[in-house]
């Protein structure tokens, strides 16, 4: 039985065109206590998106957890639970194609902060009413709503 603290992981990614203005939140539970969080990139992508709200959340993290993490994200979820991201980054980050890795900053980054941790990943269907990933959502669109409206700059 492991003695670590034992945290809950929510994460998600918005994007307003991909790429365009883009969004994420994170929420992080621990017994009855409850962090959530956000942020955004005036011009990113829905991965990066994805991404960043888990290195965020593992960022936030004090000392080693046993974390469980929720994505409604397939490329963040596969790429760490089939072990692709640490392939990835043991070949050069070339794919089993041999074509090059995208986000390599973002993985290299996600890699070296979930070491110390325990990890389980569960999958959850996007906007499929899972209370913590629709609230994820709203935190992550919330972010990036401001780079929607036009600058006064702009409009000269």
């Amino acid at each position: 039985m492991s003695k670590l603290t034992k945290v809950d992981m929510f994460t998600d990614g918005a994007c307003s065109g991909n790429p365009g203005p883009g969004g994420w939140g994170t929420i992080l539970r621990a017994g009855t206590h409850e962090k959530e969080f956000s942020g955004a990139d005036p011009e990113t992508t829905n991965n990066k998106m994805e991404l960043t709200a888990v290195i965020e959340g593992f960022k936030a993290l004090k000392r080693p957890c046993s974390v469980t993490l929720y994505t409604d994200s397939k490329y963040v979820a596969d790429a760490l639970e089939q072990g692709w991201a640490k392939s990835w980054k043991e070949n050069g980050w070339r794919k089993a194609d041999r074509k090059p890795a995208q986000n390599i900053e973002l993985w290299d980054e996600l890699l070296t902060l979930i070491e110390p941790h325990e990890l389980k990943i569960i999958w959850l269907k996007g906007h499929a009413g899972h209370p913590e990933n629709e609230r994820c959502d709203k935190l992550a669109v919330k972010a990036y709503q401001p780079y929607l409206i036009p600058s006064s700059d702009e409009e000269e």
